[in-house]
């Protein structure tokens, strides 16, 4: 503990020596972990902001919808339509083990009046665990279509923010009648607001969704529009989708291979995009950011084997009265590793002020706002220590192997 305490009394006397190289010594340091730190912590910023409007439309899931047969197939020729019923959604959650839930969708436009407030939104009819899938999350007060709604065929309906903002205003819409076409229905739920970039046939917050049972009783539909299922393990979607296929064909009398038969829309795939381009952006962001450090890191190196030179004199006598080879060492890398360690402390509090005052700029939507992370936090105290014990431990051994008969000559 003396020893520790006697580098540190000698550190701060070396400071207040020579105040001006220790400040251009601590501020490579410094700027080089803003530099480290602030870059990635946009690249996991804009990472999270590209998750965040593409998870608008759902996790992890996929939407089917049938096309036309391209392919022959058992005797049957191309240019056939195919068309989904209630019944195949049954039929693939049994015979595909990776799907995690599944819905139908039925879909119309249609009239929804309140008033003398008119508008012509896409209507849906879904199944209760939609709501999950599709991150259509309910304000407070509200709730999605439920189990009892199904079996019951409730006139019951779940509005987005934007029907609800255009029929309703800025009153309470739960509670109230809603006409779609002639038939009322009760509001039971508005959709919170959300971002989402990519959608299907409507965006969520102009749609209203009403039980499958009831939509296909009030509109006499049989066929669904298009069919919706979440997977469990996103690193298989393609074999997913394929099995999907292969089910359906058993049904339907087609080539299993033939995609535009059944046309899937896998937005896991668009999870390995986003995935592997920031692991690249971020690699690229981090390598400039530890260039930048790294150069900061020589400077602190050049730094100390100029203080191992004026103090040859100083350490020959230490060594003379018995100090050892690796007293010499330590107190020279303890030296640098104060100097990297105060450098950093002040970098990353500059950062994080940095970062706390980009919060306010309006770029969130874009390209979002940066993020300090345990992984950026992580990544710059690994490069830091590199560096430090790279910058440290040369001129630390360079003083310790000085020969002590000419460091009193000198």
């Amino acid at each position: 503990m003396d020893k520790f305490r006697t580098i540190i009394t000698e550190f701060i006397v070396d400071l207040r020596a020579q105040k001006l190289r220790a400040f251009l010594t601590m501020f490579g340091i410094i700027w080089g972990t803003v530099a480290i730190v602030v870059l990635v912590a946009f690249g996991m910023g804009f990472k999270r902001q590209m998750s965040v409007n593409m998870h608008g439309i759902g996790e992890q899931i996929a939407i089917v919808w049938p096309g036309r047969t391209t392919k022959p197939w058992q005797g049957f020729g191309t240019g056939r339509s195919l068309s989904f019923v209630e019944d195949d959604i049954k039929l693939v959650r049994s015979r595909v083990s990776n799907i995690k839930a599944i819905s139908p969708e039925y879909s119309r436009r249609t009239v929804a009046r309140v008033g003398e407030n008119i508008l012509n939104p896409l209507v849906a009819g879904v199944y209760p665990n939609y709501s999950d899938m599709r991150n259509v999350i309910g304000e407070v007060g509200g709730r999605f279509i439920n189990q009892p709604d199904i079996e019951h065929r409730k006139r019951v309906a779940f509005i987005g923010d934007k029907v609800k903002e255009f029929l309703f205003g800025q009153s309470d819409a739960i509670g109230r009648v809603v006409y779609i076409g002639e038939v009322p229905f009760t509001v039971i739920g508005v959709m919170q607001k959300k971002t989402q970039n990519s959608s299907y046939n409507a965006r969520d917050q102009d749609r209203v969704y009403i039980p499958a049972s009831t939509y296909s009783s009030v509109y006499g539909a049989v066929r669904v529009t298009n069919i919706i299922y979440q997977i469990t393990d996103p690193t298989i979607g393609e074999e997913t989708a394929a099995e999907v296929r292969a089910a359906l064909s058993t049904r339907y009398k087609f080539d299993p291979s033939d995609k535009d038969a059944v046309w899937i829309w896998d937005t896991t795939n668009f999870d390995k995009f986003i995935f592997y381009f920031f692991l690249g952006l971020n690699i690229f962001l981090g390598l400039i950011g530890s260039f930048t450090l790294g150069v900061a890191g020589v400077g602190v190196a050049n730094i100390m084997y100029i203080v191992v030179q004026e103090r040859i004199k100083e350490i020959g006598i230490k060594r003379a009265v018995g100090a050892k080879r690796s007293n010499i060492l330590v107190q020279f890398f303890m030296e640098t590793f104060f100097i990297i360690f105060l450098g950093s402390s002040i970098g990353f509090l500059l950062s994080f002020g940095i970062i706390q005052g980009l919060q306010f700029i309006p770029i969130k939507e874009f390209v979002g706002t940066p993020e300090l992370s345990m992984e950026v936090v992580a990544i710059t105290v690994i490069v830091l220590m590199i560096i430090g014990l790279i910058a440290g431990l040369m001129p630390a051994r360079k003083a310790a192997n000085l020969d002590v008969v000419e460091c009193l000559r000198t």
